[in-house]
């Protein structure tokens, strides 16, 4: 049993380290131990090298994408959830990729093999309930949807963020009402 302060600790420095990271891809850990107002013993206690504690930030990062669906599709209709959640899933590969240096050939291996079991799993959520109201097409498959989807981390972002346009056409083509 992890005591509380241990665990606020490590959520504080996952926090903390999600921040930093984003804005500086090389940040290093005695900012993240700082902004995270914890020592460098606890960081280290909590994550031994620089590459654990990205990987724990991404890990982190998935499950919170991941954990939304039951929300959002008790919130919204199934395409419109599946929309939104696209979205997360595309803001956060933006920031998976900004990370890469920080990263070895092998933790993107590790990143890779450990997302994508939940992922498939969130998007197999999302487009059942689709297929049960009838607004999702029946043939609609999670790993095409996540290919497909792949390259939309990587459209330009700058003037204009083109992402949201080809996912619009991508969830068009999933659509049973066109």
């Amino acid at each position: 049993m992890v005591r509380s302060d241990a665990r606020e600790n490590r959520a504080r420095i996952l926090a903390a380290a999600r921040e930093a990271i984003s804005e500086d891809g090389n940040a290093s850990m005695n900012q993240v131990a700082q902004r995270a107002g914890v020592g460098a013993g606890t960081l280290y206690r909590n994550f031994p090298t620089r590459e654990a504690l990205v990987l724990a930030v991404y890990q982190d990062e998935v499950a919170r994408i991941t954990g939304t669906v039951p929300d959002l599709l008790a919130e919204m209709p199934p395409l419109e959830a599946l929309r939104h959640w696209t979205t997360d899933l595309v803001e956060a590969m933006r920031k998976k990729h900004g990370l890469g240096d920080a990263l070895s050939a092998g933790a993107h291996q590790a990143i890779t093999e450990e997302s994508y079991g939940p992922v498939i799993a969130a998007l197999t959520q999302l487009l059942d309930a689709g297929k049960k109201d009838d607004s999702i097409r029946q043939d609609a498959d999670p790993g095409d949807f996540l290919q497909l989807t792949g390259a939309l981390w990587r459209a330009a972002s700058t003037p204009e963020d083109r992402a949201p346009h080809m996912l619009g056409l991508i969830l068009d083509g999933l659509s049973t009402h066109r």
